[in-house]
């Protein structure tokens, strides 16, 4: 039988359920946690208003405090009791590199290396993985990546070296956690379980860093709103809607936080929408329906699996 994208047409439109919608506001709701996450970040270290270490170690125990909370009041959550340390230790690497690349790096070059990483680990691992990736899911990579670049081009100076290498572990150390999430079964129980195993290297990085230390009121605020709101819930969310995504598509979305992190800068810190924003903003957009159209016309040849998963 000749396939004929016609005739299957009704079908494939009926597939936009109130699944396809939930995802999408997931996703959504992800994404503004991230950027949330970064401006949150920046403002206490650009400011001086904590250390990068004291940064990390607030964020990821009001992460578990939070976790705790939200397993022991939900009564959707299943306990997850099974030990899970590649995706702690990934949790772990990617929260101390954060903190640490953006003291030697401005914001745009920051995010760029991040997102680029991450988008690159993603992909590789897909390939790996044994995967064929559309010829539209490339393009839509290339060009939301061209967007990206364009968006932070003004600022690209030459970063610091360590500073660069420091994010692109991180951007590598969040693509695995990203990728591992794609086999979480309890999103909840799982990102619990996955902050309460970095408590050991929390501890470490405590004595290690106790002497150096440096708190100030605002930044233990900003500290906690990171992890409790911004990591421990966005990252459950993040979970929810990853396991719903392809693996290209879980990696290109995330070059949206940038742009959502501007125009957050637009609405609470009166900057200007700038004629660089909306082009960048379109490209992107742009890319990510490509990324989507080669998902769905490649739909029929098999899912896409991770050399990550559980």
């Amino acid at each position: 039988m000749i396939y004929s994208p016609v005739i299957n047409l009704p079908e494939r439109i009926s597939d936009l359920n109130l699944s396809t919608l939930k995802t999408i506001a997931l996703t959504c709701l992800a994404l503004i946690a991230f950027a949330a996450n970064s401006v949150l970040c920046r403002l206490a270290l650009d400011r001086e208003q904590l250390d990068a270490s004291s940064f990390t170690i607030l964020r990821l125990l009001s992460g578990i405090v939070m976790l705790v909370l939200i397993s022991t009041v939900s009564s959707t959550s299943k306990s997850s009791t099974k030990k899970n340390w590649i995706s702690s230790l990934a949790l772990f690497i990617y929260a101390v590199a954060f903190s640490y690349a953006y003291i030697s790096l401005d914001a745009g070059i920051g995010a760029l290396v991040l997102s680029g990483t991450v988008q690159i680990t993603m992909i590789l691992a897909s390939l790996i993985a044994g995967n064929k990736l559309h010829f539209l899911e490339w393009a839509g990579a290339a060009i939301a990546f061209s967007g990206f670049v364009y968006l932070f081009k003004p600022s690209l100076t030459t970063p610091s070296s360590t500073g660069f290498l420091v994010m692109i572990i991180a951007g590598v150390a969040w693509g695995i956690y990203t990728l591992r999430g794609r086999g979480a079964k309890h999103p909840i129980g799982d990102s619990r379980v996955n902050f309460l195993g970095t408590l050991p290297l929390i501890l470490a990085l405590l004595i290690v860093e106790f002497r150096n230390s440096n708190l100030t009121q605002a930044g233990i605020i900003l500290a906690l709103l990171s992890g409790a709101i911004a990591s421990g819930c966005g990252y459950v969310v993040w979970y929810m809607a990853v396991r719903r995504l392809s693996t290209i598509q879980a990696s290109v979305v995330q070059l949206l936080v940038p742009i959502i992190a501007a125009l957050g800068g637009v609405l609470f810190a009166q900057e200007v929408i700038s004629r660089r924003l909306i082009i960048s903003s379109i490209t992107i957009l742009g890319g990510i329906a490509f990324v989507l159209w080669g998902q769905y016309l490649s739909a029929d040849t098999g899912s896409t699996n991770s050399i990550f998963s559980d």
